[in-house]
């Protein structure tokens, strides 16, 4: 198992967590080497690990632990978690952590997200290349001596300090009654949601709250919008106020209004940008170049300051302790604050966009209706033989044209004053993603159209 371990390396390290299928690509032997290079890296002396619902991941998380304690760490094992829980429990004791999950990846896969002390990522240039160095040498040229003092393993339970600490960065004391639904998709959702609303004054409505790696319901990712048909089918049946939907660890939250549709989470960013401007004015605001126009615009008019940063957990993270920002959002539904040492946590935005709804007396579409002014496409995947030729057919087609800018922070960004889109590869596979949005559903059908058939060659 070692050798196949160490030729699948290059293909499950990705960029800031460890993914592969268990146990044909990594196992719990792997897992311990893990374990003491994530130790050696980061120079801690004591450790928290907490793991989801994944069957393989006790064992995969119980291995991790011994290999940190072999090479002379404390482990604190929280046990179930979501992955934003894992976040808290670095930022509270401010300790490095791991989380075993893959997210919302297919049930046969497990991973590894680790980050330093407060939540810090661990990227491939922040100590994740150094750990996949001490890992491959390892399994080639033999395990690791042990410390001269292991250290210990023992268990803590964080979920009720969670949800508290959770509950402290939201003023929910006088939200109106409110019928949410929320889908766990059988993941960390259903472990977490119960503890964090218990004191809220909600009729709860749970869907898949039982925990089950094998994801018998549907696959635990929302961005996929097969996998939220149920929940828009219950919210419209019972009458709910707001639908909720968690991706396998839960970090992520997505939300469907009172009518059964979904809310894009460009607009989720929006209101909760200006709810975090009116506790901290003027502060800085991060957003992802495929956000909506509409982001900056909300955080300029609540009197904030917006940055655009490239696509990815790690480029947000890094430009919120370069500028101290007050929060962060992507499209892709990952929320991140300060008060949450910079990390994402879908909890914590579902917390917001319920104190907004519960505060007023309108639906959530009204709502949400002011925060949401364009027409998007969503991300449309296209599978490409040569990124880069594609990539140039496009900026070639498009550049020379008035009044169109260019820019290539991450990918090809192309704009207009009606219009504009994104082109991006992907890192991992032979796709282009694509990102259009417009001023009307017209216009960005028409770019998306054009674009689209240069990519595809028809």
């Amino acid at each position: 198992m070692a050798d196949s371990a160490a030729a699948d390396l290059s293909q499950i390290v990705k960029a800031y967590d460890v993914r592969g299928v268990v146990p044909d690509q990594w196992d719990e032997s792997l897992a311990e080497l893990f374990g003491a290079a994530f130790v050696q890296v980061t120079g801690a002396d004591a450790i928290v690990v907490g793991h989801d619902m994944r069957p393989s991941s006790p064992g995969l998380s119980a291995a991790f632990a011994r290999g940190a304690a072999n090479r002379g760490a404390d482990v604190t094992l929280i046990g179930l978690c979501s992955t934003d829980q894992l976040y808290f429990a670095s930022g509270h004791f401010g300790l490095p952590g791991a989380m075993f999950t893959a997210s919302h990846n297919p049930a046969q896969y497990n991973g590894i997200k680790m980050c330093r002390a407060g939540a810090a990522p661990v990227g491939q240039d922040t100590g994740l290349s150094e750990i996949r160095v001490l890992v491959e040498g390892w399994v080639a040229d033999g395990a690791p001596a042990a410390a001269a003092t292991p250290g210990s393993i023992s268990e803590r339970d964080t979920l009720d300090d969670y949800a508290a600490y959770l509950l402290s960065l939201v003023d929910v004391s006088a939200i109106r009654p409110l019928k949410v639904v929320v889908d766990a998709g059988n993941g960390m959702g259903g472990h977490t949601v119960p503890t964090v609303f218990a004191s809220l004054p909600i009729d709860l409505v749970p869907m898949y709250f039982e925990l089950d790696g094998t994801f018998p319901n549907h696959e635990a990712n929302p961005l996929d919008p097969k996998n939220i048909v149920d929940l828009q089918d219950r919210v419209r049946a019972v009458g709910a106020d707001i639908g909720l939907a968690f991706d396998g660890d839960a970090d992520r939250c997505f939300v469907v209004d009172e009518r059964g549709e979904p809310v894009s989470p460009s607009a989720i960013t929006a209101l909760v940008a200006a709810r975090e401007l009116d506790k901290h004015p003027g502060g800085t605001v991060i957003h992802n170049l495929i956000t909506s126009w509409s982001v900056p615009e909300v955080v300029r008019e609540h009197g904030g300051s917006p940055v655009r940063t490239r696509v990815g957990h790690s480029f947000i993270k890094e430009e919120m302790a370069r500028s101290g920002a007050i929060f962060g959002g992507e499209h892709s539904a990952h929320y991140y604050f300060r008060d949450f040492w910079n990390a994402d946590t879908g909890m914590l935005a579902a917390l917001h966009v319920l104190a907004a709804l519960g505060n007023q007396d309108g639906p959530l579409s009204s709502l949400v209706a002011r925060f949401d002014r364009y027409r998007g496409s969503g991300e449309i995947n296209s599978t490409v033989a040569d990124q880069s030729a594609r990539t140039a057919l496009v900026r070639e087609a498009f550049a020379g044209r008035e009044g169109v800018t260019v820019d290539t922070l991450d990918g090809l960004t192309v704009s207009s004053d009606d219009w504009w889109f994104n082109l991006r590869p992907s890192n991992t596979e032979p796709l282009l993603r694509l990102n259009v949005e417009a001023r009307d559903e017209s216009t960005m059908a028409s770019v998306r159209d054009e674009v689209l058939s240069l990519v595809r060659g028809s």
